[in-house]
């Protein structure tokens, strides 16, 4: 099986990230950086069809899960803090469940262990329309994105993922094709019977709907021993809309 590939920072005790659907691992670096810097060896992860890792026809959780897992075997990781955010989330929940003895502490970040409806179809439709044999910058590929998507922030958070494959060919770093068929995926649940019992943190922005109150009678079923915190002046992008309140919260959590 191929290896995914990451950026690894600094010393310590492992402490493995998870970017979430159409993300890359360079997501998470700033916060990364300073995880790093508090004493953890940091692995900023590309997931499957994303980022720099392998592409696959293959794409659910029983799989990442199985991919995280010979990325500890291949760097001799015998337990790890692991993060993931929202597709990353259900990842790293499938991973826990299947593997709890590799896990030290787990942090799943706005996303909870029930079923979404797929809702990614129309940014998903939008970067179909971009046809790179007709363009020829990144000011071009913005500008058609543009006409589709209004946020700016999400049309930022997609053309990171823009490289130029060769010379004057410009392209995407995750797997469209795959992904446009295997949407629903993303939004499956992990096992109904699934069950992690060490230390958790469900952590959310209080602008997101993704993770309710509703939610906490499941979390718990399959997170005994879950704790939710809510973090202000944040939606689903929680570590990048509220950076020092999301760091100061995970790390009062990781030091508990």
């Amino acid at each position: 099986m191929p290896l995914l590939h990451s950026k690894i920072l600094g010393e310590g005790l492992p402490f493995l990230i998870l970017h979430g659907f159409l993300g890359m691992l360079d997501n998470w670096k700033t916060i990364g950086t300073q995880y790093a810097a508090a004493g953890w060896q940091v692995h900023l992860i590309d997931q499957r069809n994303h980022g720099k890792s392998f592409h696959s026809e293959v794409f659910n959780y029983e799989v990442m899960a199985e991919d995280l897992r010979e990325y500890m075997a291949h760097y001799k990781l015998l337990s790890a803090v692991v993060l993931g955010h929202s597709m990353g989330g259900k990842a790293a929940m499938e991973f826990a469940c299947k593997y709890p003895n590799f896990i030290e502490k787990l942090i799943v970040v706005d996303i909870a262990p029930k079923f979404y409806p797929p809702h990614h179809q129309a940014i998903i439709d939008a970067l179909n329309t971009l046809n790179f044999d007709k363009i020829h910058s990144r000011a071009e590929a913005e500008e058609m994105l543009g006409k589709q998507i209004k946020e700016v922030a999400t049309r930022q958070f997609l053309l990171k993922n823009l490289y130029w494959i060769d010379a004057d060919q410009l392209g995407f770093r995750f797997n469209l094709k795959v992904l446009s068929h295997k949407m629903e995926e993303v939004g499956e649940n992990i096992g109904s019977t699934a069950n992690y019992p060490g230390p958790t943190l469900f952590i959310k922005g209080d602008h997101s709907e993704y993770i309710t109150e509703a939610d906490m009678s499941e979390i718990q079923r399959h997170f005994p021993q879950a704790v939710l915190e809510t973090v202000d002046h944040a939606g689903h992008w929680v570590h990048a809309e509220n950076p020092k309140q999301f760091f100061e919260k995970t790390m009062a959590f990781l030091k508990s």
